[in-house]
């Protein structure tokens, strides 16, 4: 039987994912990184609020950070994280794919971070998790 140290440190890992915001966050982040103005974009959450859901991650060790001059950058440490949260909302959703995991580089826009290029023709307008989503279903 496993020990209970390995239960109640899985359990915390599970808890500290377990909002739905979380959850957001990390598929927007998804294989890349954002900043959290892209995450503001993505979700449509308040700067505060993502960056307080941000430090609560990256205190529980599921993302990481890095600074690029006023910017931060961040980044899920284990990328499995995101093969776990698809599998969970099978259970729920019935359906295999039923979380879009984003590319932050579609993420980009008018954003003063300096990934970003505001003038840049590649650079397409922000666009949320919501919409993408729905541009999907509509090319299907």
């Amino acid at each position: 039987m496993k020990s209970t140290s390995h239960l109640e440190t899985t359990a915390a890992f599970l808890r500290a994912i377990s909002q739905p915001v979380k959850l957001e966050i990390l598929l927007a982040i998804g294989t890349g990184e954002a900043c959290v103005c892209h995450l503001e974009a993505a979700i449509g959450q308040r700067q505060a609020y993502i960056s307080q859901q941000l430090m609560a991650l990256r205190e529980a060790g599921i993302v990481e950070s890095r600074r690029e001059g006023r910017n931060i950058f961040y980044r899920i440490k284990n990328l499995k994280i995101l093969d776990l949260i698809q599998a969970a909302g099978q259970f729920n959703v019935q359906e295999s794919g039923a979380f879009q995991i984003a590319a932050p580089e579609i993420l980009r826009g008018d954003c003063p971070c300096p990934k970003c290029e505001a003038d840049s023709p590649e650079n397409p307008p922000l666009k949320n998790s919501r919409t993408l989503l729905i541009e999907e279903l509509q090319h299907d």
